[in-house]
């Protein structure tokens, strides 16, 4: 780099080992016959890291709920900071995806003994199963006075949910995070419907 005068700087020092940096682990999401694929990385002072090259599950959490399940990641669906990697299908931090659904779902129904994501018109197909009077009393106490997001439950419909990453997939090798609710939801939920009205 040269002065704002255009003299030449002479460099000061060389290079340092600890400050290099390694080519970056883009992180893309397993689909169909590709497998998942995580190399291990030797760092400064003998340590590991974990590089994910390839993805298809991961633990996700539902806050409000304070649940946390393994589930499938099905799509990358915006990116903040870069529309290509929604395009080139790329798991990093931060990244809002689609997972399935399924896992939650079956949580909620054993949690709260009610299914999730009806549409209107349409009636619940439960199973009829024989519960105690002690565990209908225990379902019916939850229940009670409980609401969810009806952004949520209209996901829940579609059998996708929308999810951030809050892991580094390139650094420790997988892919958790956390379900949108709320405020959040609403927001990306927004941002999403501007990048498609554009096209």
């Amino acid at each position: 780099k040269r002065r704002a005068t255009g003299g030449k700087q002479k460099a000061w020092r060389k290079k340092r080992k600890y400050e290099l940096g390694r080519q970056s682990g883009n992180t893309k999401l397993a689909s169909g016959h590709l497998h998942v694929k995580v190399t291990k990385v030797r760092v400064r002072g003998g340590n590991t890291k974990f590089r994910a090259l390839r993805l298809d599950h991961g633990n996700f959490s539902w806050g409000s709920e304070a649940v946390t399940r393994k589930t499938r990641l099905l799509d990358v669906v915006y990116n903040a900071s870069n529309n290509e990697m929604v395009r080139t299908q790329s798991l990093v931090k931060g990244a809002i995806i689609a997972i399935d659904a399924a896992p939650f779902k079956q949580w909620y129904m054993q949690h709260y003994g009610e299914e999730l994501g009806i549409k209107k018109g349409r009636e619940a197909k439960l199973e009829v199963t024989k519960k105690s009077k002690g565990v209908e009393a225990k379902l019916a106490a939850r229940r009670e006075g409980h609401k969810i997001d009806p952004h949520l439950d209209e996901q829940f419909s579609t059998g996708r949910l929308y999810a951030s990453i809050a892991s580094r997939p390139g650094q420790c090798g997988r892919c958790d995070g956390y379900i949108l609710e709320g405020k959040e939801l609403e927001f990306y939920v927004r941002k999403m419907q501007k990048k498609t009205a554009k096209k």
